[in-house]
């Protein structure tokens, strides 16, 4: 396949993951404020691990679309499959 064809089949590849994994993100959302509810993490009283479990698991999402960006550049970008 020529490098136009290398570059159309990347930006494809790439609009169907960033699709799938923004249509994936609420899923994700939704067992974050499940376990966030189970560790308690509202209250103050809480140890100084289970804070720092809380405050990980409040990263997932942003981590995630970052994963997605640098996926969806890498194929757009990089020009290999």
């Amino acid at each position: 396949m020529d490098k136009k064809g290398n570059y159309f089949l990347g930006v494809v590849l790439a609009v169907f993951i960033w699709i799938f994994g923004i249509l994936f993100i609420p899923f994700v959302i939704d067992n974050i404020d499940i376990t966030r509810v189970g560790l308690n993490c509202t209250d103050l009283t809480i140890s100084f691990g289970t804070k720092l479990l809380c405050l990980s698991i409040d990263g997932i999402v942003p981590y995630m679309i970052w994963l997605l960006v640098s996926l969806v550049l890498g194929l757009i970008i990089g020009g290999r499959i």
